[in-house]
């Protein structure tokens, strides 16, 4: 039994996930959108959104906080600069992930997690 275990292994190290997850949130905010597969966009919705939030305060602590995580300073700066005051006014909720069927080659489901718009 699984009580009270979050979180996904995704057949990673704890190193390689984290990894995993800062090179995506990074791409998710450079590109307002990626494809990849079901379990890895649900494991990225909640670390990401934690980061917008962080990014809507907009102070020094919360840049070095966000910094820590995301290490590509241009996906840094859109954050804070576009995406963190774009959601200003909204209290969370600001991705979405639409499934997009199976990969052929492997059979993954695949889906598509992307930022709303406003």
């Amino acid at each position: 039994m699984r009580h009270r275990v979050k979180g996904r292994k995704l057949s990673r190290t704890s190193e390689h996930r984290r990894a995993l997850l800062n090179n995506m949130a990074a791409s998710l905010f450079i590109h307002e959108g990626i494809k990849t597969t079901v379990a890895k966009a649900k494991e990225l919705r909640p670390f990401a959104e934690r980061l917008i939030t962080m990014a809507r305060r907009g102070d020094l602590h919360a840049r070095r906080r966000v910094e820590r995580r995301i290490r590509n300073r241009k996906a840094a700066d859109r954050l804070f600069k576009e995406i963190g005051p774009r959601f200003a006014s909204r209290p969370g909720g600001y991705t979405r992930i639409l499934k997009l069927g199976h990969r052929p080659g492997d059979g993954a489901e695949l889906a598509r997690i992307e930022l709303l718009a406003e």
